[in-house]
């Protein structure tokens, strides 16, 4: 069963339901079922139109949970309408699926968290570990959001701000390797570009397309984790790096500094460094203080803490670090980092170990894991 193909017809199938006029959570109940039958059925009955076997099975299912709803009786036309089996055109709606779910009804959080787990792929964990939040709070607030839309008309289209924060999340979750979504993130960033002129569109683009440049040299040829510091930097995509820089400047001279310029702008930084020791972390750490200006994030504060360390020394990093909540995920991790920068091996093995208990991926327990090991062994 290839169920990359699932998830990357799912968004399309999701919004030919959707056009045809089922509403969006009765459209995603309808779809996840389509799914289900697939995994059983195609291993020994493959499709020969993978798209259009969905669309006519979740359209069937819909159909089904629509007359047995005696509340949805308005819509008895439709369910005469059976659509023809056969070939489905390839229009890619998931841009526009993007913009219906982020809907006026809705808060930003709760429309960004609908659309992670209904377009974007994202597992309930996976959006509650962006968020910061517990799981069963990030499944309450995901229930709420289906409800809220539930048969409501998607004829106003959500803003931009909310699209972007989607994208850079199923970005991020691509880049750390759970998922690949990476790649699917910059295409439709790059669609988004082209038909909006907004300078925090391309930053966005500008963001990942320079994080992007660095992705083969993120981990070894056996999986294992390579911090940026050691990667080797003749391997990355120069060409991604200087349309990043390209689109950058040009959204930074239009003088409306957003967030996603701001990490864009300390990116390139990163790019720019032929090595890591050359590295402008006094430049870095002023972005960063245009980061927490713009957010207040706790995780831009963690971040700061790490180049304040870089660029005045460790024990000023750890005073940065001190002033914050030690609950925060890598915040371990960072101070281990900066203890063994400040010489200080037994402090930072035992950070390390810590540190690794509570690694979001395989790949960063085993690196942190490995740090540890090494500082005890005194090598």
């Amino acid at each position: 069963m290839n169920e990359a193909l699932l998830r990357s017809l799912t968004p399309s199938v999701l919004a030919v339901l959707v056009r045809r006029g089922a509403d969006f959570a009765a459209a995603e109940d309808a779809v996840q079922d389509a799914l289900v039958e697939a995994i059983r059925v195609w291993p020994a009955d493959p499709p020969r139109d993978a798209k259009g076997w969905l669309v006519t099975v979740a359209w069937r299912r819909f159909l089904d949970a629509t007359r047995s709803d005696a509340a949805r009786r308005r819509r008895e036309d439709l369910v005469d309408e059976e659509p023809v089996p056969g070939p489905v055109p390839a229009v890619d709606d998931t841009l526009q699926l993007y913009f219906l779910c982020a809907h006026p009804s809705l808060t930003p959080a709760s429309a960004v968290a609908l659309t992670l787990r209904a377009v974007g792929g994202l597992t309930t964990r996976q959006i509650a570990r962006a968020y910061l939040v517990p799981e069963a709070t990030m499944a309450q607030r995901i229930s709420r959001a289906k409800r809220t839309v539930s048969g409501v008309r998607f004829d106003r289209p959500g803003d931009v701000a909310t699209v972007l924060r989607v994208l850079y999340l199923v970005f991020n979750e691509g880049y750390s390797g759970d998922v690949d979504l990476s790649a699917e993130a910059i295409r439709l960033t790059r669609q988004l570009a082209a038909s909006i002129d907004h300078p925090e569109v391309a930053g966005l683009l500008a963001l990942m397309l320079l994080h992007h440049a660095r992705r083969a040299t993120r981990t070894a040829p056996d999986g294992s984790l390579v911090p940026l510091a050691e990667q080797d930097r003749s391997r990355w995509d120069t060409a991604s790096i200087a349309e990043g820089v390209e689109i950058l400047q040009a959204a930074l001279a239009r003088d409306r500094l957003g967030e996603f310029q701001a990490q864009a702008a300390v990116a390139a930084l990163h790019a720019d460094a032929p090595t890591a020791e050359e590295t402008d972390w006094v430049q870095i750490v002023e972005w960063y203080d245009e980061l927490e200006r713009l957010t207040d994030s706790p995780v831009v504060r963690l971040n700061r803490a790490v180049a304040v360390g870089e660029a005045d020394g460790p024990r000023a990093g750890l005073a940065a670090l001190a002033a914050l909540d030690d609950s925060l995920p890598r915040h371990t991790a960072v101070a281990a980092y900066l203890h063994e920068r400040d010489g200080d091996p037994v402090t930072a093995a035992r950070l390390y170990a810590e540190a690794a208990h509570k690694a979001p991926n395989l790949a960063e327990r085993d690196y942190l894991t490995r740090r540890a090991a090494r500082l005890n062994s005194g090598r």
